[in-house]
């Protein structure tokens, strides 16, 4: 190789034909002139003319340049110049490329990958052979090999198809490796070892070892990120209405910043939240706070930027499925009795959110349990009161019901002391009427739920009245007495209900204020896996390196159920999805996450003396410039054919040729352009196409999800119906004409701005001529409090409207059988009332000018660029999207139709349909 600066010739033998260029002057200076075009006279009138010599036409100077510019850049091409060629390690003998392929060399894997693929192009150079050495385990050995010598060409092609392993590399075992090469190699070598730069043991230095091994055998190059944090995610901790959130990360110099993503299986994204990383720390916290109801459908947290096994935590039924165990104080034959049972509500309110276990308070606490009811059942000291402690300072979760029983014989283990005796109407400690319950406290589980009139106490057992008592309250009653109360023990908690789990006391259980105050309690509790002991757990779908759910590795086996929560990934074992059954929602499923079984990153120690020390990423790539310079050298011998050929007259109207050439040019580029021009006036012209629209809030992400939401929503109708319906539109009240569309969306915000007398004018004409208005303050059913101020903006907005008098969709209102029959209207919330006009106007065919909801439906017709649902539907998922669609489809039906389907002449067809 010659090297002269930046530059690098693979071929200089080649450079030997430079000198030969004076010899193409001689050859290329001459070249037969073009022939004159003369008129001539009569021959005789030339007999006298004298005869003059002939000589030939030379090349103009700068066509004789042009043609010794291509040779010479043919010749400097075929010499194969490199622009900014990597520097081999120098030494002797076959290069050795050593690469940390574990998990945390994912993220930042094509840089990796470059580093060495540059360091086997200079190889290549040099003639060298390769061998190739991967420190993590492969899928079907135990131990890392190092392959045989090979080209570094054919080496190259193994690197493009190598891809991080998601568990730790076995240092230990390639320095094995290395000690069995070198013993059968016997020369010396140079070695290039792509170290992913940490320690994976939580105690001592498995890099030195063999990075020492590598110098021995002779030249060391070490290739490794600098300034770039390896960071793990271990599985949160569930706490009451949050996932509490850790990362582990090698220290940086200067305060940081990370993002966690909960995540759906499908995907998309429902909550985030950021950790800040102190300067010098390698341990960050942070709170992930998630509505119970959105967090039952995260099945995975994900680090945002990083493509990792160590960035990715799936999130198994230890999150979501809590098993409570019901224990009654009288005979367990009367405790199931409709409507007297002292089970008997708790069973039909919990069934459906949890699994129920019966049984004695040993034999459920033999297996584990998140919660254990007592139902006016006291608890006697002795075994079964240790152990009930024991499993609640463990992290067990117990409530207990108040009735005659627990009144006259109170125990330990009870949240607050309690008074002898209950509280009744016409007891001695009476009250005049029954008592309804006070609205929820701030920092109560029960907070957000609305206490309704019907709910009434009549008796109850008393707290004894001390100073702690305010702060262990979660609900009271209206005159402030203590209903519910708690108190923490160890990890776990105690929760009283002072009244009994039937009717006797109070109308509690026969409201579903109680089914939502049990299912808030169950939620508190920290869940468990479903299987225990030694039972095997199968792979059913594995993350790769890049934290990639697929198929389970060839090499991954079957793995105890008790082992899971602990085990360290491997190739036995890789990181995912462990159960029976399938992989459908019926399976039982545990999570083994790599965060769970490896030790916090540390930095692993400097390399030897001697080494060569080489940054990833950031180093501009080598870059061949032969073949630019051959395509050079290829246009300036198209340029010297074509100057020839007018030479020699073979082009003789060169002008023409390119104006034919420009002009052929322009008539394949003007249909394009007209058609072009077509779309675009198409799309600015409303009058030309039926299209949908959304008022324009001033809010960029809001507008946004109006613009997907409707996107989406035209491409369903277009798909199910046969309306076409173009792209929808943007309009601002009084400045665009709204006559064109025949409904509008208006997304309410907080900050939402009444619109002026122009734009209040031109809403009411709108809403007179037939229009329709959808108003979504985005806020109502389980999307309760996502868009505050929303209620007090739509009475803003809506104030010098002509709105009439409204009244809750009834059930055979046209909108819910314009095109589908539907019971229910949601959007990506549910839950919410839908209002339209109470009366029918018909001068407009009946039609509704003004629907109010705030279910957010834009958001779940959105689309994105890819055609996928970027928003969760919350908490029916893909059915209530399917619904939202269904609902959005009658709506259009509705505003294009009017009150078409309200006549009677389709009530039969109707009726049959809703017999099938």
């Amino acid at each position: 190789m010659l090297s002269l600066g930046p530059i690098t010739f693979a071929a200089p033998w080649l450079l030997l034909a430079l000198p030969a260029l004076p010899v193409l002057w001689w050859l290329l200076r001459v070249t037969p002139p073009a022939p004159k075009r003369q008129d001539f006279p009569a021959l005789r009138l030339l007999q006298e003319m004298p005869a003059s010599e002939e000589t030939p036409a030379r090349t103009p100077w700068w066509l004789l340049a042009l043609r010794l510019a291509a040779a010479a850049l043919m010749i400097f091409g075929l010499a194969r110049p490199i622009w900014g060629p990597v520097a081999g390690g120098g030494g002797q003998g076959p290069l050795l490329v050593v690469v940390d392929d574990g998990w945390a060399a994912a993220a930042d894997w094509p840089d990796r990958m470059a580093a060495a693929e540059a360091e086997l192009d200079a190889a290549a150079r040099e003639g060298r052979r390769t061998a190739l050495l991967l420190t993590a385990p492969p899928a079907l050995a135990e131990t890392p090999r190092i392959t045989a010598l090979m080209p570094a060409e054919e080496l190259r092609g193994r690197l493009v198809a190598l891809r991080p392993k998601p568990w730790a590399p076995d240092r230990a075992g390639a320095l094995a490796a290395l000690a069995e090469w070198r013993a059968q190699q016997g020369a010396r070598f140079t070695a290039l070892y792509v170290a992913d730069g940490i320690e994976h043991a939580a105690e001592g230095d498995a890099f030195t070892p063999l990075a020492a091994a590598l110098a021995e055998g002779g030249a060391l190059v070490v290739a490794r990120s600098e300034g770039r944090p390896t960071r793990l995610l271990p599985p949160p901790r569930a706490e009451a209405d949050q996932l509490a959130l850790t990362l582990l990360t090698t220290p940086l110099p200067v305060p940081s910043q990370a993002a966690v993503l909960a995540r759906t299986g499908d995907g998309r994204t429902l909550a985030r939240a950021e950790i800040t990383v102190l300067a010098g720390a390698t341990r960050a916290e942070a709170a992930l706070p998630l509505p119970l109801e959105i967090r039952n459908q995260v099945v995975r947290l994900d680090l945002e930027g990083i493509a990792g096994a160590n960035g990715t935590v799936l999130l198994d039924e230890r999150f979501r499925r809590r098993p409570v165990g019901l224990i009654a104080g009288g005979e367990a034959t009367a405790a199931d009795v409709p409507l007297i049972g002292e089970l008997f509500y708790l069973d039909r309110a919990l069934a459906p959110h949890a699994e129920l276990r019966r049984g004695s308070v040993p034999e459920l606490l033999a297996r584990r349990l998140s919660v254990l009811v007592l139902a006016d059942r006291p608890v006697e000291a002795g075994r079964e009161r240790d152990e009930l402690t024991a499993w609640i300072e463990a992290g067990g979760t117990l409530v207990r019901f108040a009735g005659p029983r627990l009144a006259e014989s109170p125990d330990g283990l009870l949240p607050v002391p309690l008074r002898a005796g209950e509280r009744q109407l016409g007891g001695a400690l009476s009250w005049d009427r029954p008592q309804a319950l006070a609205p929820f406290p701030d920092g109560s589980p029960f907070q957000g739920l609305e206490p309704t009139p019907e709910v009434t106490v009549e008796r109850q057992v008393l707290a004894e009245p001390s100073a702690r008592l305010s702060g262990h309250t979660w609900a009271r009653l209206a005159d402030g007495t203590p209903l519910v109360t708690w108190d923490s023990r160890g990890a776990g908690r105690i929760v009283m209900f002072h009244v009994t789990a039937n009717a006797e006391w109070s109308s509690l259980p026969l409201s579903g204020l109680f089914v939502d105050m049990l299912r808030r309690l169950v939620a508190l509790s920290a869940g468990i896996g479903g299987a225990d002991g030694e039972a095997p757990l199968a792979p059913m779908e594995t993350l790769d390196g890049f934290g990639q759910l697929g198929p389970p590795s060839p090499g991954a086996q079957p793995i105890p159920a008790a082992r899971v929560e602990n085990e360290a990934p491997s190739p036995r074992h890789p990181p995912g999805w462990y159960g029976t059954g399938t992989s459908g929602d019926g399976a039982h499923r545990r999570a083994l996450n790599l965060g769970a079984g490896v030790p916090a990153p540390r930095l692993a120690a400097a390399p030897p003396a001697g080494t060569t020390m080489r940054a990833i990423g950031g180093v501009p790539a080598e870059r061949d410039l032969g073949p630019w310079l051959l395509a050079a050298a290829m246009l300036l011998l198209v340029v010297d054919l074509l100057v020839s050929l007018g030479l020699r007259g073979v082009l003789a109207r060169p002008g023409r040729a390119v104006a034919g050439v420009l002009l052929a040019l322009g008539l394949l580029a003007g249909p394009a352009q007209a058609q072009a021009q077509a779309q675009a006036q198409q799309r600015g012209d409303p009058a030309l196409a039926t299209r949908l629209a959304y008022v324009v809030t001033g809010d960029p992400q809001v507008d946004e999800i109006s613009r997907a939401g409707l996107l989406g929503l035209s491409d369903f109708v277009n798909r199910r119906t046969a309306a076409a319906l173009a792209e929808p539109a943007s309009v601002v009240p009084g400045r665009d004409d709204l006559s064109f569309f025949p409904l509008l969306y208006w997304p309410v915000t907080g900050d939402s701005v009444q619109p002026d007398a122009a734009g209040v004018a031109a809403l009411n004409g709108f809403m007179r001529n037939g229009g329709i208005i959808l108003f979504d303050t985005r806020d109502e059913g389980s999307g309760a409090g996502f868009s505050p101020g929303a209620g007090a903006a739509l009475r803003r907005l809506t104030r010098d409207l002509t709105v009439p008098p409204l009244a809750p969709v009834p059930e055979d209102h046209v909108l819910k059988r314009a095109f589908y029959l539907l019971a229910d209207l949601p959007g990506r919330f549910a839950g919410g009332t839908v209002w339209v006009a109470r009366d029918q106007d018909r001068a407009n065919d009946s039609v509704s000018p003004v629907i109010i909801g705030g279910h957010d439906w834009a958001s779940a017709w959105a689309i994105d660029a890819r055609g996928n649902n970027p928003y969760a539907a919350i908490p029916g998922g893909n059915r209530q999207r399917i619904l939202a669609y269904r609902f959005g489809t009658n709506l259009v039906m509705y505003a294009l139709t009017g009150n078409y389907k309200g006549d009677q002449v389709h009530v039969p067809a109707i009726l049959e349909r809703l017999g099938n």
